[in-house]
């Protein structure tokens, strides 16, 4: 005890003779500063006595906002609970008994895997700079996010100049993304697809299709880089490019949504059709754990879509109204369109018409005001409807958990009328065409829905032909598809030797 005392006594005396010092020199350096202009004022009376100008005092760095910073972390959270529980229970209660933990299981999975691949490689692949559609290798494994010698946290851009975040809570917002398109297409393939096979595929997918359609679409070089009207073109070209063009997509409607909806369908075409599909009823096994998922879901949205503002403001205020409004919305809508053509509205259509709504809002929730929340919640229950019954039917394939029809459908059509309700006569807050100036620019409704079309084009084609040839490499390899006998016992037993219900 007494050397620790000692050691205590002559860190204090250290530290106040250090702080005397420091005293000392800037005392001494304010009257050295002192004696010129003193002089000049002796030496020439006549004349103006002009102080010396003070040396000019470095500009400290802009400081995240410790508000902006508590809602992301809480929005992180909250886009993490929208796939466990919320999404592994939607899906869980939707296939047959015999299936449902195998539905956990690959949801639970599925979302760590992608997290990991995400710290390793991911984020530096969609959120570095790099070319039009990747990013570089500046951050693999989260390289210089945080540097321990200095304890010092690299920052990230938000949407206003000035105002930062810490990067790392970006990448964390930012893997749940990643992660839960991902999960997204399981619903797909669900009941018939080998778990090893899961895991491969999504770990291809995500590195070629995930990643640079997140790039395309969300990397920029942020406000501050814009430090003069002269160098606008040249920053931007060095964006995505989906975003050079101009693209609008506020939470993933391509991103998440179109991108993960095309490559279930796909998935659905290549791995077959369930046994007995179309010969067999396959009702949702436990109606009341989808309900809880899809509240779950609705909920964690706000995250999702308030979160995308990046800061606790008026944006993600809108953002988060819109979201709550639009779901609510399509609910209705979907209904009513139920009890019109089938006769009776179904819980289950009341839960799918949620998704369908959330997933619409998602690419306008801060580009459009309160009159698009209204209209693409209302129309995007009546589509999707469409879209889980004439559409499938049309398509023919064994969609198991109508991710096409739900996630892309709703997709494309939110896509689409943010181009329209954007536009700042039908109460929308355009978008900054020039972010020197960050001045609201809007050109017109067919120019901006032209531009979203190209968008959902190119996620369409993209995720598309990759996800063909990764379903393709691992059915060559190790196989995409449980056999028929396993098939018929179910995945719950025959993939993890467990069940869901022990009755």
């Amino acid at each position: 005890m007494k050397k620790l005392f000692t050691w205590l006594a002559m860190a204090a005396c250290l530290a106040f003779v250090g702080g005397a010092l420091a005293q000392d020199k800037a005392a001494e350096a304010k009257k050295d500063e002192a004696k010129p202009a003193a002089s000049a004022a002796a030496g020439d009376a006549k004349k103006d006595a002009a102080p010396a100008p003070a040396p000019a005092a470095a500009t400290p760095a802009p400081q995240p906002n410790k508000g902006d910073v508590a809602w992301m972390l809480t929005s992180t959270a909250l886009v993490l609970m929208m796939s466990v529980p919320a999404l592994a229970l939607f899906y869980g209660g939707m296939v047959r008994s015999k299936n449902a933990l195998s539905m956990l299981m690959q949801v639970f999975v599925v979302f760590s895997l992608v997290t990991v691949l995400w710290c390793v490689y991911g984020y530096s692949l969609a959120f570095t700079e790099g070319n039009a559609y990747f990013g570089g290798f500046d951050r693999l494994f989260l390289k210089g996010t945080f540097d321990s010698a200095k304890g010092e946290f690299s920052m990230a851009a938000t949407f206003s100049k000035n105002t930062p975040l810490y990067e790392l809570v970006y990448v964390a917002f930012q893997a749940t993304f990643a992660a839960i398109t991902c999960c997204l297409i399981l619903g797909a393939l669900a009941e018939r697809a080998k778990f090893s096979a899961v895991l491969v595929f999504i770990t291809l997918w995500f590195t070629f299709s995930y990643t640079p359609i997140a790039h395309m679409v969300w990397f920029w070089m942020g406000p501050d880089a814009y430090t003069s009207a002269k160098v606008v073109d040249e920053v931007n070209a060095k964006a995505g490019l989906l975003w050079q063009w101009g693209a609008l997509d506020f939470a993933g409607g391509t991103v998440v949504h179109i991108n993960s909806g095309i490559a279930g369908l796909v998935g659905a075409y290549m791995i077959g059709k369930r046994i007995g599909f179309g010969k067999e009823a396959m009702p949702p096994h436990n109606l009341t754990l989808t309900m809880i998922g899809a509240a779950l879901l609705w909920t964690g949205w706000f995250g999702f879509n308030a979160g995308s503002a990046l800061e606790a403001n008026g944006t993600a205020g809108l953002a988060f109204m819109n979201t709550y409004l639009a779901t609510a919305c399509a609910v209705l809508s979907w209904i009513l369109g139920e009890a019109i053509f089938k006769g009776k509205p179904s819980m289950l259509g009341a839960a799918s018409g949620a998704v369908a709504g959330l997933v619409a809002i998602t690419p306008a929730a801060g580009n459009v005001g309160i009159p698009g929340a209204f209209v693409i919640g209302i129309g995007v229950g009546f589509v999707c409807l469409w879209g889980v019954s004439g559409l499938k039917k049309m398509l023919g394939a064994d969609d198991s958990l109508d991710v096409f029809g739900v996630h892309a459908i709703g997709g494309i059509f939110g896509a689409l009328m943010t181009g329209v309700f954007n536009a700042p006569d039908l109460g929308g807050p355009g978008f900054p065409n020039n972010w020197f100036e960050m001045k609201p620019g809007f050109e017109s409704i067919a120019a901006q829905v032209w531009i979203q079309a190209k968008a959902v084009g190119v996620t369409l084609l993209w995720s598309g032909i990759v996800a063909a040839i990764s379903y393709k490499l691992v059915d060559l390899t190790i196989g995409l598809r449980v056999p028929e006998e396993e098939e018929r016992e179910g995945l719950d037993t025959s993939s993890h030797g467990e069940a869901a219900y022990r009755m």
